[in-house]
């Protein structure tokens, strides 16, 4: 493990105090274009472009989305976890062969040292638990007599990945494992942490031990926390305790349909946001995405420029974290200047007390009938 921390800007909007995201972060994810399957070449060439093109407009941080530790990812699906790359104590590395960067011990640390080079923050995916392959060679906990089958939770299993099981916080082992994970992270450079399998169904002891461990990494760490199906306000308190920013919803695709949902979840949560506790309506599937993603073919984005300006207001206007899933050099012009408009971050990180005013059903014209029409919804500021 390198120890070898590298400085960055600070945390997005985090004030002279220290606060974590005093505005909703701004990046970029490779999840909706790489999927599984990201290359330390893709990330440095999303990020020169971010510093190049949209760190101005206040896109400021770069995320490394999931099975960044298997050397033998691949689009459309997940792998069975038996080849992720480890270290001596189960704590996932870098897979070499996408991340040359990250050979022996190095782990992210060079590459989020040239990403903090460009003035922009580092970030990456984790699952909820202790990798599946860590408790068959029943690998130890670092600085401990326990290992991990003493800690792991068998029960507690992801449904749609298999990499992880969850951890068995009756145990005092599975809190240190997670403080050893996070100090990785942490003397690599990380900035902001994703971490997945932890809403659906709320995990709230995982969430607990997991937060435990970024307070106690030593390094500022925004925390996300995913995937939120249906999360439900009650866990609000929860919530503002122990991460920044939290999904409520699936994964959203460049489908109207999935962004027309997000009106309702967001009339819900926005009343709710405040500085260093956001909720996140997800990604941003604009521009080219499907390069090697999970879902379709590569492409740009379905949505019409109609569709894709309502996406973007409605994030914005809900006060959402801004997650660009598109791959930044390969996307349209068209793209770029819409993520850059003045009035994104403007809206974004000064207004205030902005919410659902209206809804009213339009009546179907032309074929006689009174089924819907669609509807008209209005967003706006109460004062």
């Amino acid at each position: 493990m390198t120890t070898n921390q590298t400085a960055a800007p600070p945390i997005s909007g985090s004030d002279s105090a220290g606060q974590l995201a005093r505005r909703p972060p701004m990046g970029w994810n490779s999840w909706d274009c790489y999927g599984t399957t990201v290359t330390e070449a893709e990330v440095l060439a999303n990020a020169e472009f971010m510093a190049t093109h949209l760190l101005a407009a206040g896109w400021d941080t770069i995320v490394v989305d999931i099975c960044w530790y298997d050397p033998d990812a691949h689009r459309h699906g997940y792998t069975d976890g038996t080849s992720i790359r480890l270290d001596d104590w189960g704590r996932q590395l870098p897979a070499a062969n996408r991340f040359p960067s990250a050979a022996g011990a190095a782990g992210f640390g060079p590459l989020a040292a040239k990403v903090h080079a460009l003035g922009l923050r580092f970030g990456l995916h984790i699952m909820r638990g202790i990798p599946r392959r860590a408790v068959e060679l029943d690998l130890p906990i670092l600085g401990t007599t326990w290992s991990a089958r003493d800690v792991a939770d068998v029960s507690s299993a992801c449904p749609w990945n298999e990499d992880n099981y969850g951890l068995n916080h009756d145990h005092p082992g599975a809190q240190v494992y997670y403080d050893a994970q996070l100090a990785q992270f942490a003397s690599w450079g990380v900035d902001f942490v994703k971490a997945d399998d932890m809403l659906t169904p709320y995990h709230d002891r995982e969430i607990a031990a997991y937060a435990r461990a970024v307070s106690g990494s030593g390094r500022p760490m925004v925390l996300s926390l995913s995937p939120g199906d249906d999360l439900s306000v009650e866990h609000l308190s929860h919530l503002r305790a122990s991460a920044q920013m939290w999904r409520v919803s699936g994964d959203l695709w460049d489908r109207w349909p999935d962004v027309l949902a997000q009106f309702a979840r967001m009339a819900v949560w926005t009343p709710l946001q405040q500085p260093g506790a956001w909720a996140d309506a997800d990604m941003l599937p604009l521009g080219r995405i499907g390069i090697r993603a999970e879902l379709g073919e590569d492409r740009e984005s379905r949505l019409s420029p109609a569709e894709q300006q309502t996406l973007l207001t409605l994030w914005v206007m809900s006060r959402s974290p801004l997650m660009m899933g598109g791959d930044l050099p390969t996307s349209s012009p068209a793209t770029i200047e819409l993520l850059t408009r003045s009035a994104v971050l403007e809206i974004l990180t000064e207004s205030s007390d902005n919410r659902e005013l209206a809804r009213t059903a339009l009546a179907g014209e032309g074929d006689g009938d009174d089924e819907s029409d669609g509807e008209l919804i209005v967003w706006g500021p109460t004062g």
